[in-house]
């Protein structure tokens, strides 16, 4: 997937995401995500700091004694904005091409696709994924090591998408649309946990 193309489809999912977000009633912004100890108010606080200055996710970083992941949920968590100024800030996202450093152009579009399911599901609202874009952000963790640790995680399972050209993975297959492939490749709850589970050599 070229660059245009990788940049057009975070743009479109942030603003999906905005609409999605207006819709909420206020006791929905602290329904718990299927991130593990994130509301969907921390969840769409973490996706708009993108944005944030390099200088000042360094300094986070360097607060959290350099834990990655304690960085990104304290930021999140001392995130005070309302729900409207977060809306705000997503739909202010589009056109920009800042991404955090160390990352590529396909880590805004994977965690613009996830999150937006992780804020989705427990409100059983069904939120489709462009198959181009899941594909590419399916393969990006795939091939990634830190933070979700797929192939190792998912040792000894194939997994096949049934409504796209993705296959990855060697053991006993398993086969489900690439939504819920690249769910479980990010290590969330879906349709096909189980069986992964069940099939994998961790």
């Amino acid at each position: 997937m070229d660059s245009d193309t990788v940049w057009r489809h975070i743009d479109e999912q942030r603003v999906h995401l905005a609409d999605l977000l207006d819709a909420l009633e206020p006791e929905q912004w602290s329904t718990p995500s299927l991130c593990e100890g994130w509301t969907v108010r921390e969840v769409a606080a973490h996706i708009t700091h993108s944005q944030l200055p390099k200088s000042t996710m360094v300094l986070a970083l360097v607060r959290s004694g350099f834990r990655f992941n304690a960085m990104i949920h304290r930021a999140a968590l001392q995130d005070k904005r309302s729900p409207r100024e977060l809306i705000a800030a997503l739909r202010a996202m589009p056109g920009s091409r800042k991404r955090p450093p160390g990352t590529s152009e396909l880590d805004p579009l994977l965690d613009v696709l996830v999150h937006t399911q992780d804020i989705a599901v427990p409100l059983g609202i069904d939120r489709p994924m462009p198959v181009d874009a899941a594909v590419a952000a399916a393969g990006r963790v795939w091939n990634s090591g830190f933070p979700f640790n797929a192939q190792r995680r998912l040792r000894g399972v194939q997994l096949a998408a049934t409504d796209a050209d993705f296959r990855v993975g060697q053991g006993r297959l398993v086969e489900a649309p690439i939504r819920e492939i690249l769910m479980a490749l990010t290590d969330r709850p879906t349709a096909i946990s189980g069986r992964i589970q069940s099939l994998s050599d961790r």
